[in-house]
């Protein structure tokens, strides 16, 4: 047998164990069965990823950041009448 030693939030841990205690399992047998399901998956067992916004998400960004782009550009006149009647808008 080998040990394995970790560092882990105190909250976090006990919310756990309680949780494996409730399935009828030591914290030994639920990180062993977390190794067995590594090695016979070659993989993590649960989908690991990065919180990335959804399309309409994205969409919507883009947009704020085309009006911040619109906005930070100068507006030209090519009168002074052309520029108080923008103003009376």
């Amino acid at each position: 047998m080998a040990n394995v030693n970790i560092r882990i939030d105190e909250e976090l841990k006990k919310e756990a164990e309680t949780i494996f205690n409730e399935l009828g399992l030591t914290p030994t047998a639920a990180i062993t069965l977390f190794y067995k399901q590594v090695v016979r998956t070659y993989s993590i067992p649960f989908e690991l990823k990065l919180d990335v916004p959804n399309k309409e998400t994205v969409d919507a960004i883009k947009e704020v950041r085309s009006y911040e782009e619109k906005l930070n550009e100068p507006k030209k006149y090519y009168s002074v009448n052309e520029m108080i009647e923008e103003l009376k808008r």
